[in-house]
């Protein structure tokens, strides 16, 4: 069985910046996707960042030049660095494994970004 622990989460003020990260143990099956989800009060959850086990990436438009996924096969870990923050960026960041027939979810870290 796959887990994924995030961990990296907080409160920031607008501009600041928050690193996320997620370790996967367990089964992990190759080739798979990575990936950052989130979710805000009242809202679906929506696609922030993907990465491939080669390294392709795939960012929202909204986050495009603040956030840079990043991954380290090796550790089986998931990174998010999260730059210029704006409230609207506050939400319940999810970690996310993927490959054909399974998909896998974090808990969930809490992202406050302060106006």
């Amino acid at each position: 069985q796959v887990q994924l622990v995030e961990s990296g989460g907080g409160l920031v003020q607008a501009g600041g910046s928050l690193r996320l990260s997620c370790a996967a143990s367990g089964s992990i099956f190759s080739p798979n996707v990575m990936g950052w989800y989130r979710q805000a009060p009242g809202k679906s959850r929506e696609l922030v960042a993907t990465i491939s086990g080669g390294g392709s990436t795939n960012y929202a438009d909204s986050v495009k030049g603040r956030f840079t996924i990043s991954r380290d096969n090796a550790k089986k870990t998931v990174s998010l660095q999260m730059n210029s923050l704006k409230p609207e960026d506050t939400a319940v960041y999810y970690c996310n494994l993927f490959y054909p027939g399974s998909s896998y979810w974090g808990q969930g870290t809490q992202v406050t970004v302060s106006s």
